[in-house]
Order: structure tokens, then C-alpha cells, then sequence
């Protein structure tokens, strides 16, 4: 039976195989909406819960870093960051 740590080292072993940490530019047309939804899903999910997911589970926080860096670049290039910030303000006070 396959394990979590098994899990892990192929997960590990496929983001370190070579051309991975090269930088690839995208020209990407998204609305302001999906921006949103991306930002959300990118923040949520590194909010890492214990058995949710093993590749979650496995980065290092060199990279939560730099995804947490790139869904707050595309907040601030669509002129979203006070919406966002807001909407968690609200989601926030309905959970606590």
C-alpha cells in the first residue's frame, strides 16, 4: 500500500525534475471576477488541512510564499486588493 510519505516523494520528485523552476511568462485575459475567485482559491488553499491534500501538503513555504506573492499581484493589477480585503473582513465576521 502506497503511503503519504511515498505520496510526497513523487510529488516532490516531479516538481524538482528539470525545466520546473524556469519562469514562464503569460499574457492572460481574465475579468475582474475570476481574478476574485482565483485570489480566493489560491489563499484558501494554502490553508493547509491536516489529510486535504498531499502536493498541499508536501510545499515548501518558499513556494506558499511565492503563490501567496502572485494571488496578491493579480488582486493589485485588476484594482482588487480593497474588495478582497473587504469581502474577508465580512467572511471573517460571519465564521467568528
Amino acid at each position: 500500500m502506497i503511503t503519504a510519505n511515498d505520496v510526497a516523494k513523487v510529488f516532490e520528485t516531479i516538481l524538482s525534475t528539470p525545466g520546473m523552476n524556469e519562469t514562464v511568462k503569460m499574457d492572460l485575459k481574465i475579468s475582474r471576477k475570476n481574478v476574485l475567485l482565483l485570489s480566493h482559491l489560491i489563499q484558501d488553499g494554502l490553508k493547509i488541512r491536516e489529510g486535504s491534500s498531499m502536493l498541499l501538503e508536501s510545499v515548501s513555504e518558499q513556494r506558499r510564499a511565492e503563490l501567496e506573492s502572485l494571488s496578491e499581484e493579480f488582486l493589485q493589477k485588476a484594482g482588487l486588493i480593497d474588495v478582497h480585503e473587504k469581502l474577508a473582513e465580512i467572511s471573517a465576521s460571519i465564521k467568528g
